[in-house]
């Protein structure tokens, strides 16, 4: 199991966001997690990253414990995060953004981080086309796009997704979910914290529901895709 996270509680001053959790991400995995505004689910991805103290419960990472290890130890591990809101740097261009993805790299000057980037703009062509523009003016979808670039960059094992396909056009969110199992299918592990649970769960290997804190349902994307009570609540009825 790449991460485990073990009985995991994280409180919001006397306020408990995260009650307990546990759940593995296998290496080589889509897993997601879904469920309504205020569940846990960014809190959750924010604690993994070492951006949330733990109240209680281990996180290890390859079978390390980085429970309280601070954020840069665990991008240098191979653990990165793609933020909710995007978070771009709006004065810097996309390729200024994309280097500051890479700050713990020590390749930077090798054709090793040049493949890396070339990685990235294969994936998101927009961004070769935008290399030299300032971050702050392009529209939404394209900041999603170099956020998860951004997130690449740092060369992970695991990418943690945080509702990428916020506030995107129908057109976009598809496009966006296709490039998300492509990452994959190029052997980053990912977990993916999304609103647009149909889009999902349809690539997910494995899949986790959380309801104020806690995990209440567990299983294949396709397992929980196809439970009616799973439809009732987030699929509007359907898939």
């Amino acid at each position: 199991m790449l991460l485990e996270v073990d009985g995991l509680c994280v409180n919001y001053g006397h306020i408990e966001a995260i009650r307990d959790i546990s759940f593995g991400v296998e290496e080589g995995t889509i897993t997601t997690l879904i469920g309504a505004n205020g569940a846990g689910k960014t809190t959750t991805l924010k604690t993994i990253s070492g951006l949330r103290k733990v109240r209680a419960g281990t996180i290890k990472f390859d079978g390390k414990d980085i429970t309280n290890l601070p954020p840069f130890e665990r991008v240098m591990m191979g653990l990165s995060q793609s933020p909710e809101g995007r978070g771009c740097f709006p004065g810097m261009t996309v390729l200024e953004n994309l280097d500051m993805g890479a700050y713990v790299r020590k390749d930077r000057k090798t054709p090793a981080y040049r493949a890396d980037l070339d990685r990235v703009f294969d994936l998101f062509p927009r961004l070769k086309e935008r290399e030299k523009q300032a971050a702050g003016s392009m529209s939404g979808g394209e900041q999603q796009m170099l956020a998860i670039g951004r997130a690449l960059m740092a060369k992970p094992r695991l990418v943690l997704l945080d509702e990428p396909s916020m506030g995107l056009a129908p057109k976009l969110i598809q496009q966006i979910f296709t490039i998300i199992s492509e990452i994959n299918s190029q052997g980053t592990t990912v977990l993916l914290v999304e609103q647009n649970a149909a889009q999902a769960l349809k690539r997910s290997h494995h899949a986790h529901i959380l309801e104020t804190g806690e995990i209440v349902k567990s299983g294949t994307g396709a397992q929980l895709a196809s439970d009616d009570s799973v439809k009732a609540a987030y699929l509007g009825g359907d898939v």
